[in-house]
């Protein structure tokens, strides 16, 4: 799921420049998220009744996590993202996008104590190496770092909302991604129209809607699954190939020139990814008293028993105990193992 998500994503970002002419950013960020929210709108809206059932619900105590990922993944990122596709080409701005799964890991080891060890953050060392030289031009002026710049910033953005959406990861990833693309469409929509920039022809409106209920909408419903599972670092991780995917995509669409650097920088973030695909990480660890809801299958860290107001069948969703355990298997920092080591 992390690696189809990056496909996804990938494609998009070509697409999206292609789409830019005429445009201001702000709209055309608009209009992606919009795509990706009425299409998952419409999709939950036309599941059969009790479709849904097998994913848990937002929570009111989910909400201020998911406005903060909004906010930083939805208005800003995409709007800083397309202003510096305007100054960078698409090959180069697919490549930087390699930084948002090295800021994501950063975060998440710092500020959000995940466990991160040294095979991560050398990949991640790995990664933004590739993305300097990536940016680095030889042109030391403001207009020569701009592009790459403003595309850095939205890496950090998204990976801010990597993070605060983690928290909120054992919920419905389709109401997830939904909220997010309408509330965030519709604020860029409105801002750029009040900032004089105007809607695209109907064709190219149309494409804008369909690119980003791929690339922004089913690429974040399969990129939240992953994380529930994988842990906010490592599923950025695996996020790592959406550059790859779209500079393939803008080399072809614009042709660009492949150039000695483009390689070697390509080279260094492949061995960033591979690093990081390549983890295994298993000891003994200490499973404390938990109680949440989620989907879930009655695997070995779900042996709890039912109620008669409990959902039938498997998957579901119902609240559930975790009693206190300790044992021994490869592992993520999943909604499960966020436990700390020595």
């Amino acid at each position: 799921m992390a690696l189809l998500a990056a496909m996804l994503f990938g494609v998009s970002t070509p697409l999206a420049k292609a789409l830019l002419a005429g445009v201001s950013a702000q709209v055309l960020a608009g209009l992606l998220y919009l795509g990706s929210g009425l299409g998952l709108a419409i999709f939950r809206l036309a599941r059969p009744p009790g479709g849904h059932a097998a994913e848990a619900p937002i929570t009111r105590r989910d909400l201020p996590w998911l406005a903060g990922a909004i906010a930083a993944g939805g208005m800003i990122a995409p709007v800083l993202l397309l202003a510096g596709l305007t100054r960078t080409p698409a090959s180069t701005t697919a490549l930087l996008l390699n930084l948002e799964g090295a800021f994501t890991a950063l975060l998440a080891w710092v500020l959000f104590r995940e466990n991160v060890d040294a095979r991560i953050l050398l990949g991640m060392a790995s990664i933004v190496a590739g993305g300097v030289l990536l940016s680095w031009g030889g042109d030391v002026s403001p207009s020569g770092l701009a592009g790459p710049l403003l595309v850095a910033c939205a890496c950090f953005g998204w990976a801010v909302d990597n993070n605060l959406t983690q928290k909120v990861s054992a919920g419905d990833p389709v109401q997830i991604a939904s909220a997010k693309g309408l509330i965030a469409g519709a604020v860029n929509v409105t801002l750029g129209l009040l900032l004089g920039g105007s809607l695209p022809p109907a064709a190219r409106l149309a494409a804008a809607l369909v690119v980003g209920l791929a690339g922004y909408g089913i690429s974040l419903v399969l990129y939240v699954r992953a994380m529930r599972d994988l842990g906010t670092a490592r599923t950025g991780a695996y996020f790592a190939l959406a550059p790859f995917v779209g500079a393939a995509v803008g080399l072809a669409l614009f042709a660009e020139p492949l150039t000695w650097r483009f390689a070697l920088a390509a080279a260094l973030m492949g061995l960033g990814l591979w690093l990081h695909l390549s983890e295994r990480h298993e000891h003994a660890h200490a499973h404390e008293e938990l109680e949440h809801t989620h989907r879930h299958m009655h695997d070995e860290h779900h042996r709890h028993t039912h109620g008669p107001e409990d959902p039938p069948g498997e998957p579901h969703s119902h609240p559930h105990r975790h009693q206190s355990m300790v044992h021994a298997h490869p592992h993520y920092p999943d909604i499960h193992h966020r436990h700390g080591h020595s």
